[in-house]
């Protein structure tokens, strides 16, 4: 038995079958840190949306309080990163449905008067930069004279 055929029954493996294996763990890896790369950008982009979210609803809280509750009231500031503006106009029932014509009967029947709160924050670079609309319908009672 010559030196060769005693290597080839050994069980080793040749050069090729070593570069083939290293490719395929090389394109696994790659997909997997491809994967984790999409997480970690979508866990961020989630973080930025929830706190859009909790900055609106604290600014939408202060509608009434600090912001004063009056048709043609703008406001803006900034929380952080973020920036936003406000405005409150008079409720238009057209653009929100088809009951908003009941509601402005039924406010005009009650006292009340129906105001429209818009606010949109915004983020980011001016390249990329992304914002939210919040809006949200709010009341207030009519002054009536004795």
């Amino acid at each position: 038995m010559t030196r060769l055929s005693q290597v080839r029954k050994s069980g080793g493996f040749t050069l090729l079958e070593v570069l083939l294996a290293f490719v395929i763990f090389s394109i696994s890896f790659a997909v997997v840190l491809q994967i984790l790369s999409g997480s970690i950008r979508n866990t961020a982009r989630s973080k930025q949306y929830t706190e859009v979210a909790l900055i609106g609803q604290s600014i939408m809280d202060t509608v009434g309080l600090d912001i004063p509750l009056e048709s043609g009231t703008q406001a803006s500031g900034e929380s952080g990163d973020y920036t936003w503006q406000m405005e409150i106009f008079d409720y238009q029932p057209e653009a929100t449905g088809e009951y908003g014509g009941d509601a402005m009967v039924l406010a005009e029947l009650t006292g009340i008067q129906l105001l429209q709160v818009e606010l949109f924050v915004s983020w980011g670079d001016p390249a990329e930069e992304r914002s939210r609309r919040f809006t949200t319908v709010k009341s207030v009672l009519i002054n009536r004279g004795p």
